[in-house]
């Protein structure tokens, strides 16, 4: 295990009904609030309707932001940070999925950022600060209701790069699983296989001596493999739900990283097809990531073997540690499959075009991966096959 500092400050609250909290913690962040949102979900299923009592209960302001895009843009960013430098904005408040939130750390550091914040999302310059972030979540997907993380695509030049800051950390993150019943199963099941890919992330390393790491990181797995079927079939079960929401957020809020360097070669990958064809971002993981543990397995499958049988529940008698951990594989894709994910890039209408474009996308600053290192035809190689 190597050394760690872990520090996450973010306020969850989480539970049915917890909205009513949102009053308590406007009050402490100002009264000028961004309001940012999606396709306008929030205004059919009720949520906006409940987040502008809460404000007004707060005596708060509110300007509004909607359309944030699936893949949220970078244009969308430039237009919230003048609209809070133009209105003298106290606090930014994003309602929704992963998307949202992440443009809303966006726009929360842009606003105090002199400059083309595209120079921050592209690391040539770092985040001078944020205007105070608050989220109330609607979709179990990213984890970014936890996390310091953002992922902002350039339509210009077709790039989709992730950024990070302590300064976004939001101060409150209000979960109420009701809040993602209507979420439809599409939606659902991307949610579910971003979460289980960011574990997974996660989990590949090559770290000494994390059995709880490793521990934490099969909990969160056992309980998505057990959980997502029966949600599947009752898709306005709030427990269920509950069950899924929690898995998200533990997913990716710093707790299985701690002592552990993971891989993230997948979302590197992904990012780049998302960048060129403007995918759901779950829907590229669930079709890369079997693919990319096709070849890994080959070179070090003492992971897959453990995730096999922990995870899974492979019977490991008579099999040697390559043959476990390729059935463990097996029963991933399985599983993905009867949830509904998509199993190749030609279900988006991708074909072999673009590979080469993509991977030099990928692998623009470089070999991707940690445990396993993919250069440029490593990556067109796992797009081919994955068409």
């Amino acid at each position: 295990m190597k050394s760690f500092v872990f520090e996450n400050p973010t306020k969850l609250i989480f539970g049915q009904g917890e909205i009513r909290q949102l009053t308590a913690e406007a009050n402490k962040l100002g009264k000028r609030v961004l309001l940012l949102y999606g396709g306008g979900s929030i205004k059919r299923n009720g949520v906006y309707d409940d987040v502008m009592k809460a404000l007004r209960e707060a005596g708060a302001e509110v300007w509004e932001l909607s359309g944030v895009d699936p893949n949220p843009r970078i244009s969308t960013v430039r237009k919230g940070a003048e609209l809070c430098r133009e209105n003298g904005i106290d606090w930014v408040l994003a309602v929704g999925g992963g998307s949202v939130l992440d443009c809303g750390k966006a726009i929360a550091a842009a606003a105090v950022y002199e400059g083309d914040f595209w120079d921050v999302v592209s690391r040539k310059r770092s985040a001078q600060g944020a205007l105070p972030l608050g989220t109330v979540l609607t979709l179990a997907a990213t984890g970014s209701e936890m996390n310091t993380n953002s992922v902002i695509t350039n339509e210009e030049t077709q790039e989709k790069l992730g950024w990070s800051s302590y300064h976004v950390y939001p101060r409150f993150s209000i979960l109420d699983p009701a809040y993602t019943a209507s979420v439809p199963k599409d939606q659902t099941v991307y949610g579910i296989v971003d979460m289980m890919s960011h574990v997974f992330e996660q989990y590949f390393h090559h770290d000494a001596m994390t059995p709880v790491q490793d521990g934490f990181c099969e909990a969160i797995l056992r309980a998505i493999v057990r959980t997502a079927p029966e949600l599947m079939q009752d898709l306005e079960n709030v427990e269920l739900r509950e069950t899924i929401l929690y898995c998200g957020t533990m997913a990716l809020n710093g707790v299985l990283s701690m002592g552990v360097t993971g891989d993230w070669a997948n979302h590197d990958m992904e990012h780049a097809v998302s960048a060129v064809y403007d995918i759901p971002h779950g829907g590229g993981l669930a079709i890369l990531f079997p693919h990319w543990m096709d070849l890994a397995v080959e070179k070090h499958p003492e992971r897959f073997a453990q995730l096999a049988v922990n995870v899974f529940g492979v019977d490991p008698d008579g099999k040697n540690t390559l043959e476990v951990g390729r059935e463990g594989i097996e029963e991933l894709r399985e599983f993905w499959r009867q949830i509904g994910a998509p199993t190749r890039l030609g279900d988006y209408g991708i074909d072999d075009s673009k590979l080469v474009i993509m991977a030099g996308k990928a692998t623009a600053a470089g070999p991707r991966g940690r445990y396993v290192t993919l250069t440029l035809e490593d990556v067109a190689e796992i797009y081919r096959k994955a068409l």
